[in-house]
């Protein structure tokens, strides 16, 4: 007879309980949103600049993409893509993608590292972080890993311009005003990328970027912000 290696009774019913607590913590905190108002024909106008960028974007960088799929499957064992739950619009969950550019088992390293985050609040940012590989250090740099999120952009869950969506597990230690942060939808750039990315050191300062963001949008802000990005990327300013 084989030994059961079914999970203990009281160990499920632990872990069952843990879940639902910060289920619980969740969803009180996600209630405090205040979505940012905005007319039918504005938020029609933004989705269809995604959906056409986007699709544009997937169709003419597809060749990139392979490459550097290719690339970083040869350079490192493990998946091409990277996929993480993250939040977006009212916290709502979804399948964030972007290049691997992370050793396998980076979400289980990073317990051991928290006590060497660099950025102020319930994000993490490490300068020189020891799960990042060779060849993810040079797409980080230039942006590159972030490509996939096109297809976010496509499926709805991301748009081009917003907030960087963060992990539920940042969402549950969010204040009352940092959670305003998931009152627009989601982007792949925004203020924070450029204005300085990575070299902003301290959260509250992010999400005073996202907010202004958020109470001033309009197609003009997303246009400039897309500009700039470029120039950003360009020269490789305060990327991580």
């Amino acid at each position: 007879m084989h030994a059961s290696t079914s999970m203990p009774i009281p160990l499920l019913g632990l872990r069952t309980r843990r879940h639902s607590a910060m289920r619980q913590r969740f969803d009180n905190v996600v209630a405090k949103i205040k979505l940012q108002p905005r007319t039918r024909a504005s938020r029609i106008a933004k989705r269809a600049v995604d959906i056409v960028l986007a699709a544009i974007g997937l169709v003419a960088l597809s060749p990139v993409m392979l490459l550097l799929a290719l690339a970083v499957k040869l350079t490192s064992p493990g998946p091409v893509l990277f996929w993480h739950r993250r939040c977006g619009l009212k916290g709502r969950m979804f399948r964030f993608y972007k290049f691997r550019t992370m050793v396998p088992d980076a979400e289980a390293r990073k317990r051991a590292l928290e006590h060497l985050n660099e950025m102020k609040g319930p994000a993490f940012k490490m300068r020189r972080d020891p799960r990042i590989t060779r060849l993810g250090g040079v797409l980080r740099k230039l942006s590159l890993d972030e490509l996939p999120q096109l297809w976010n952009v496509l499926r709805g869950d991301m748009s081009l311009v917003g907030p960087r969506p963060p992990t539920p597990d940042e969402v549950e230690r969010y204040t009352t005003r940092q959670i305003q942060r998931l009152s627009v939808m989601p982007g792949i750039t925004g203020l924070w990328q450029v204005s300085g990315r990575s070299d902003i050191a301290d959260f509250e300062r992010w999400v005073d970027l996202d907010l202004t963001y958020a109470r001033s949008w309009s197609m003009w802000l997303d246009l400039r912000i897309l500009l700039k990005t470029v120039v950003v990327v360009a020269r490789v300013r305060g990327a991580r």
